[in-house]
């Protein structure tokens, strides 16, 4: 996993999209606003004692595997662009790839895009309320594991979406 502050250029959004110089984001902060890393072996997933822990810990009862690839996903151009509007949940969202890659766009207390790449064996909580975007990159294929807790809820809420509840919840957090 690697982090850094985003450039403002609207190039194809599968590009890395890093500041000149580049701008590094330390774990220490992203988990300062609320995003939260594991690096799992995702050669063993269906059996790794590790992922077992971590979702009995945090209570994620309920899984499936999405790919995103365009001879697997239906309505893939559409569904690329549907993921990469900026939006927040009301639950957590939690992604665990298991192959290819991608980038979560997350925004820090200032508002400002931090792109978080992401690979094989790289899982990620973002909490619910935050403002992000999910885009592969230009391998153009991902595999996710994507975790619940309880029945799975995958209702997007896009920006402004500043009057929920939980928006007001998570910005009073980061204060």
């Amino acid at each position: 996993m690697e982090a850094w502050y985003m450039d403002d250029s609207d190039e194809d959004q599968r590009l890395p999209h890093k500041l000149d110089p580049n701008q590094p984001v330390a774990l220490e902060e992203l988990q300062k606003i609320g995003v939260f890393y594991w690096k799992l072996n995702a050669d063993i997933y269906e059996n790794d004692p590790e992922l077992e822990r971590i979702r009995k810990e945090r209570g994620y009862s309920y899984t499936d595997i999405v790919n995103i690839r365009k001879d697997t996903l239906p309505n893939y151009e559409e569904k690329l662009k549907m993921f990469y509007e900026e939006h927040l949940h009301l639950d957590d969202e939690i992604r665990y790839i298991l192959d290819g890659r991608g980038y979560f766009d997350v925004r820090d207390k200032d508002d400002r895009w931090i792109r978080i790449a992401m690979s094989k064996g790289d899982m990620i909580t973002l909490p619910a309320g935050i403002y992000h975007r999910f885009t592969i990159d230009d391998t153009n294929y991902a595999k996710a594991m994507r975790l619940f807790v309880g029945e799975p809820v995958w209702k997007a809420y896009n920006r402004p979406a500043d009057d929920f509840e939980i928006r007001e919840k998570y910005v009073n957090s980061l204060k």
